[in-house]
């Protein structure tokens, strides 16, 4: 392999660089549309708290006009303006108690789908990356463990959670209900 003596620059090294550098600059600029979604932990239904607050008035401070629904956030703007955004409001979010920041970007016309694309989905995976098994593996005090956690952070509260998550867990509806109820005993 070839290398450059040193304080030399590789002619074709530059070019490549300005070459992506340019791409990337362009492509960019052609994009009109973009959408972010975020959600912030620690969650807390209808109780955002300074962490998500602070990270709201960043996107808003931006001219991005977020809408707080009951899980994240959305924004739409120039992905330019979303790009230069996001960093700021990572920070926002962090400094201020911030545990986990999750970031959904999508560039085009449509805008996302009502509500949080695939809540109930990343809420599944970490209780049962937390319990060590699938829903339709866990045992029954497993599953009673599992409902707990999703009702703790609001999984319920998405239409047609219940059904979904009896389904996933091999149970009946009258089963899931009678899990919730035990919560409050």
């Amino acid at each position: 392999m070839h290398r450059p003596q040193s304080g030399v620059r590789s002619p074709t090294g530059q070019l490549n660089k300005l070459f992506t550098r340019g791409l990337q600059r362009s492509t960019l600029n052609v994009v009109s549309d973009a959408h972010l979604e975020f959600l912030i932990e620690p969650f807390v239904p209808d109780m955002p708290g300074e962490h998500v607050l602070a990270a709201v008035d960043v996107v808003a401070g931006a001219g991005l006009d977020p809408d707080m629904g009951p899980f994240a956030t959305t924004a739409a703007g120039g992905l330019e303006d979303v790009i230069a955004t996001v960093t700021d409001l990572l920070r926002a979010g962090f400094e201020r108690g911030a545990t986990s920041v999750q970031l959904r970007v999508e560039i085009g016309d449509a805008p996302p789908p009502v509500g949080l694309h695939g809540a109930l989905d990343r809420m599944v995976a970490d209780v049962e990356r937390d319990i060590g098994s699938a829903l339709a593996d866990m045992s029954r005090s497993e599953k009673q463990q599992a409902i707990a956690r999703l009702e703790a952070q609001g999984a319920f509260l998405l239409r047609g959670s219940a059904e979904a998550l009896a389904s996933q867990m091999e149970v009946s509806k009258v089963t899931l209900y009678a899990y919730l109820n035990a919560l409050g005993e």
